[in-house]
């Protein structure tokens, strides 16, 4: 063993037991793999940074401003009020839920997709009578085996969609991975359905906790021109917020107390909500309320510029003592007061009659400048923006979705490739203002870019080194190694790999590894890199291992414990019929 083989594989070990046993962030760990290995003499700088120029990343980035684009406009809300519907019973939620989920999955951020759907799930739950945690993990499973099922579904079949462009000139199409994905989608679905509810936990949702935090009362109107007009409260999705709840609805002057899910909404109502910050920007998101304060139509601020805000009045307010409506609040700060929180409980009574006191927090729209100009003033103990505040403009989710159908006719067509067509439609979400360059910069998530783009460093130092030959040489050691036993060994390690690193370092590291294997075997590499994409795609058994995980694990209130064991048969299952069907569909030799 030579000393770049050495300095790489202790490379590898250390980037392992950091990204697995220490709290330090994954950006940092992989960037400093890659300033090791180039100080080290390893690798030249040029070959250290290639990464930050390999199209797979670049069409990452620029996939981001899209699902971004999406998101601003509301498309998916749009989308998910269409196809959710109303179940009956559980099993009709899940069904309802999986199938639609895992198709949006396949072409926008399923990130996105899960952060839209687990207020309707939570909906559900408490309309159905089942725990929240019976259908958050099946949700977050759906939109990982959905993100499976085109090139653009999952970051990672980029990653290694670029590494084969960059290392072999290979290109896959962008529906080349539905033979396998979808047949996977349908079995994980199938199991999700008739096993996983047997196997998770009967948990309520954080509803049960909304007493522990800051309550405010959220007063919104319905548009008398807007979708809700004529739908029940429960088919508007105003049963169980994630954050709040629904206590009256004010009707002509006339008080609806005790507000019956099946209560008919008309234009003009006034519906009236207790709960946490997040449920004013809950009810931003849904097509169909407006604000009921009149003075929110009244601030000088384009409607994709506001957001939510939380205040804390310090001793030298200006307009201590005196009410809401005398405290010229929206002419001196340019903002509108939406809701009063005091000793973390919701100050009763009209809002322009509440006495304003120091130590008082208050909710409020405003510019996303705000911030920033009044932060260090005297007037406020504290200011803190809400993330994810800003209410969608619904009139553009048309527009939004007609882009994104676009990208993937021009993809699929091969007129474009997928980085071009990521590219056009970036720009047409910018220049139709589906969202603003502003917003559009700050969507681009920079860690996890330079994860992807860093580990590409080690990666290349396994293969130009000779590590990853050195570690296929192992593998293959055993006399009778057939390429099927060697792509089981390549899925279980990537598989292994994933859960205790991110999914795209997994699949960054493992390509080197196959692609010495393939070489060894004098197979060809496709079956390989397919193996590596599905392996590093599916994280089941923690909830670190991939970002929806993470993301239900609050909601549905589940311990790592419940990830271990609805996860591992999912991953054993989806692990069987990747391996079986690799074969078939990208044959060893050929």
């Amino acid at each position: 063993m030579d000393l770049g083989v050495a300095l790489t594989l202790g490379t590898l070990c250390a980037v392992l037991l950091g990204l697995t046993l220490t709290s330090v962030s994954a950006d940092l760990i992989m960037m400093g793999a890659l300033v090791f290995i180039v100080i080290s003499g390893v690798l030249p700088p040029e070959d250290a940074l290639a990464g930050f120029a390999n199209p797979g990343v670049i069409t990452i980035a620029t996939l981001y401003v899209v699902a971004a684009g999406l998101k601003e406009t509301g498309a998916v809300q749009w989308i998910a009020r269409i196809l959710l519907g109303h179940p009956g019973s559980m099993y009709g939620a899940q069904m309802r839920m999986l199938a639609p989920t895992s198709a949006l999955s396949a072409f926008m951020n399923n990130t996105a997709v899960v952060a839209m759907f687990i207020p309707a799930v939570q909906d559900w739950s408490q309309r159905l009578q089942i725990p929240t945690s019976k259908l958050l993990i099946p949700l977050s499973y759906a939109a990982i085996l959905g993100g499976t099922c085109t090139l653009i579904g999952t970051s990672t079949n980029l990653v290694v969609d670029g590494m084969l462009q960059s290392w072999l000139g290979i290109n896959l199409g962008l529906f080349e991975l539905a033979w396998l994905g979808v047949p996977i989608a349908i079995v994980g679905g199938l199991y999700l359905i008739f096993v996983a509810h047997r196997l998770l936990p009967n948990r309520g949702g954080l509803k049960e906790e909304l007493d522990q935090v800051r309550q405010y009362g959220v007063e919104v109107e319905v548009d008398a021109s807007g979708p809700l007009v004529g739908k029940s409260v429960a088919e508007a999705g105003l049963r169980a917020l994630a954050y709040g709840f629904l206590t009256e609805i004010s009707r002509q002057g006339k008080l609806i107390t005790a507000v019956d899910p099946e209560r008919t909404l008309h234009g003009g109502d006034k519906l009236y909500f207790i709960g946490a910050p997040e449920c004013a920007s809950e009810l931003r998101r849904i097509h169909g309320l407006n604000p009921a304060s009149g003075n929110v139509s009244k601030l000088d601020i384009a409607n994709h510029q506001r957001c939510l805000v939380e205040v804390v009045l310090g001793p030298e307010f200006p307009a201590l003592g005196a009410t809401i409506r005398d405290s010229r609040f929206r002419s001196r700060f340019n903002a509108v007061i939406l809701s009063v929180s005091r000793e973390g409980r919701r100050v009763a009574g009209k809002l322009g009659d509440i006495q304003l006191k120091v130590g008082d927090t208050l909710l409020l729209e405003a510019s996303h400048e705000f911030a920033d100009q009044y932060r260090f003033r005297r007037d406020f103990l504290l200011v803190s923006t809400l993330n994810d505040s800003t209410p969608p403009d619904f009139q553009k989710a048309p527009l939004a979705l007609g882009i994104l159908f676009v990208m993937v006719a021009l993809s699929a067509s091969g007129i474009f490739s997928i980085l071009e067509s990521a590219f056009l439609a970036a720009a047409a979400m910018i220049l139709s203002r589906c969202i603003t360059p502003s917003r559009a910069r700050r969507s681009i998530d920079l860690p996890v870019l330079i994860v992807i783009s860093a580990s590409f460093a080690l990666g290349n130092a396994m293969s130009a080194t000779g590590a990853a030959k050195l570690i296929a040489d192992a593998v293959l050691q055993f006399d009778g190694v057939s390429p099927w036993l060697a792509l089981v060994v390549v899925y279980l390690v990537t598989a292994v790999f994933t859960e205790v690193i991110t999914n795209n370092a997994a699949a960054i590291l493992m390509f080197p590894i196959a692609l010495a294997i393939s070489d060894a075997l004098q197979a060809s590499p496709i079956p390989f890199a397919i193996g590596v994409m599905f392996a590093a795609s599916a994280s089941f058994i923690t909830p670190l291992g991939y970002q929806t995980n993470l993301m239900v694990y609050g909601p549905g209130r589940y311990r790592f414990s419940d990830y271990f064991k609805v996860g591992v048969p999912l991953s054993l299952l989806v692990g069987m019929v990747a391996v079986s069907l690799i074969p078939v569909i990208w044959p060893f030799q050929g």
